[in-house]
């Protein structure tokens, strides 16, 4: 089975970039959707954005990222990336990559479509 493990948080002021990384053990992403959430303090896990295997697949952003964080992939399909930009006080959380193979006809929001998680990665934004 996959292995997860994130990268790259941090601390930022409001404003900045950050990118965050995923790299994969024991298999690849090949076959698995793959998606990015966070746990703000005190708050439920929240869905950001899904990719699918399906080659030329269109990403799923959840509305409160959609335009400023991008999802991708290197082109070995080891490790998944996050980029962050424009990062504002109300993404400090703790972010957690994703991934699952029974994703078709699951809302690309649902956490129990997501087999194998990472540890996550705090991220925090000061203004």
């Amino acid at each position: 089975q996959v292995q997860l493990v994130e990268s790259g948080g941090g601390l930022v002021q409001a404003g900045d970039s950050l990118k965050l990384s995923c790299a994969a053990s024991n298999d690849t992403f090949i076959d698995y959707a793959v998606g990015w959430f966070r746990q703000p303090p005190g708050e439920e896990r929240e869905f950001l954005v899904r990719l699918t295997p399906i080659k030329n697949s269109v990403p799923v952003y959840a509305d409160s990222v959609k335009g400023r964080f991008t999802i991708s992939m290197d082109s070995a399909k080891i490790t998944l990336y996050l980029q962050m930009n424009n990062l504002k006080r109300e993404d400090t959380a703790v972010y957690y990559c994703a991934a699952g193979l029974r994703w078709a006809g699951v809302r690309p929001s649902d956490p129990r479509s997501y087999d194998y998680w990472g540890r996550g990665t705090q991220v925090t934004v000061s203004s």
